[in-house]
């Protein structure tokens, strides 16, 4: 996936590619986690929790217009710049990001087989398989990365039609919503904290601004483009989080009780009949595979630059990322418990540690920005929201404490 790095990309390309880093961002956030959050806080908060999305959202713009705009000026990778802040720095941060994002990706596989399993009543492990040779052709393209920006382009766009669809069908009250978007009842800062690291969290955080590097599209020439994206990129993940809480809070609403082991089908079955269960098995499956793909990509691309060699070999290191993945997937009954809370654990250090890297870059390394002056307001809202980041990472500390206690 190197070919494109070779000479800036034409006029349409560019925009293909641009395209493609927001829904990349926006898809690898929206991923079965991101359904599953979503469903659990609509049933306990009700209308309320349109508050913490609401505000949320503005909480991820701050941290992705830094990471985007730092990232994208530099024309580096948060590791090349972690390992010029302080050597050995950015290999640590690769190594949390690869282990984080494999672990999850165990998960991304069996949100993906559960998609399909409600859609076509396929066997969770087949499903597995069968997503895993999809995310694999995508890789093993002579263009990989359109390919990519492509696939996450039309599934991004095909999971907020149909979730759009069953909005509208489960009637939601969304004057009570808008309400208490501004007036909740009842703040509710664990969900707030959760939706956080869930959409800006491990990977997640650098999958947008990577992919434009790689396409080369960086550089203060370019800043405005950057922006643009992040922010899209937010509003897009903003917007599906919008659009299925409204279709939850319809069937909640109206007085269904969610008893199943997967409240999320058992509400889009009340939503919209038999037609909204394979329309959730199209959702689950697409968050899944699109997932996938970003975790897969973002991080070896933490990896590959850490040797030549490594750089070289960066298509078969994804696809033995992807296979490695669907091993564990296909040899344990389910996903590992501890290996999660890990990784969860270490995914709410990554943020903290990644994204203070950055800002320092902003705010005393202008040489690795091209003598480029970074906003001084974007500046405070990142150190403002890094402060948020950082109390994040040690609560994360005490889950770890508690797998070996």
């Amino acid at each position: 996936m190197t070919e494109e790095t070779t000479s800036p990309p034409r006029a349409a390309a560019k925009r293909g590619t641009l395209l493609g880093a927001v829904f990349l961002m926006a898809t690898s956030a929206i991923g079965p986690g991101f359904i599953t959050q979503t469903t659990e806080f609509t049933v306990r908060l009700g209308a309320a929790f349109a508050f913490a999305i609401v505000l949320s959202i503005l909480l991820d713009i701050a941290v992705q217009l830094n990471v985007w705009r730092v990232i994208g000026v530099s024309g580096t990778r948060a590791q090349d710049l972690g390992n010029r802040v302080l050597p050995g720095l950015g290999s640590v941060m690769a190594v949390l990001v690869v282990f984080g994002g494999l672990v999850f990706n165990v998960g991304n596989l069996a949100g993906a087989s559960l998609g399909l399993d409600a859609l076509l009543g396929l066997n969770v492990k087949i499903g597995g398989a069968v997503s895993a040779l999809i995310a694999l052709g995508v890789f093993a393209s002579r263009r990989a990365g359109v390919a990519m920006d492509r696939l996450v382009l039309v599934l991004g766009v095909l999971m907020i039609a149909l979730t759009g669809y069953v909005a509208v069908s489960s009637s939601p009250p969304v004057g009570e919503a808008l309400r208490q978007t501004v007036l909740p009842q009842r703040i509710d800062f664990l969900s707030i904290t959760t939706l956080l690291g869930g959409t800006v969290g491990g990977y997640i955080t650098y999958a947008g601004a990577h992919r434009l590097v790689d396409a080369g599209i960086s550089g203060p020439e370019h800043v405005g483009e950057i922006t643009r994206s992040s922010v899209t990129s937010l509003l897009v993940t903003g917007v599906m989080r919008i659009v299925l809480f409204l279709a939850l809070l319809g069937v909640v609403a109206g007085g269904a009780t969610l008893t199943s082991g997967n409240p999320t089908a058992e509400a889009f079955g009340h939503a919209a009949g038999a037609v909204g269960t394979r329309l959730f098995g199209v959702i689950l499956w697409s968050a899944g595979i699109t997932s996938v793909i970003g975790a897969a990509y973002t991080s070896i691309s933490f990896l590959s630059t850490l040797s030549p060699a490594l750089e070289r070999g960066r298509s078969w290191l994804v696809a033995g990322f992807i296979a490695l993945s669907t091993v564990v997937f296909l040899v344990l009954e389910q996903a590992p418990a501890t290996l999660l809370v890990l990784a969860g654990a270490l995914n709410g250090l990554i943020l903290p540690v990644g994204f203070g890297v950055l800002l320092w870059v902003a705010a005393r390394r202008r040489d690795l920005l091209g003598g480029h002056r970074h906003p001084r307001w974007l500046l405070t809202i990142g150190v403002l929201a890094w402060l948020l980041t950082l109390y994040l990472g040690l609560s994360s500390l005490r889950g770890m404490a508690a797998l070996w206690s």
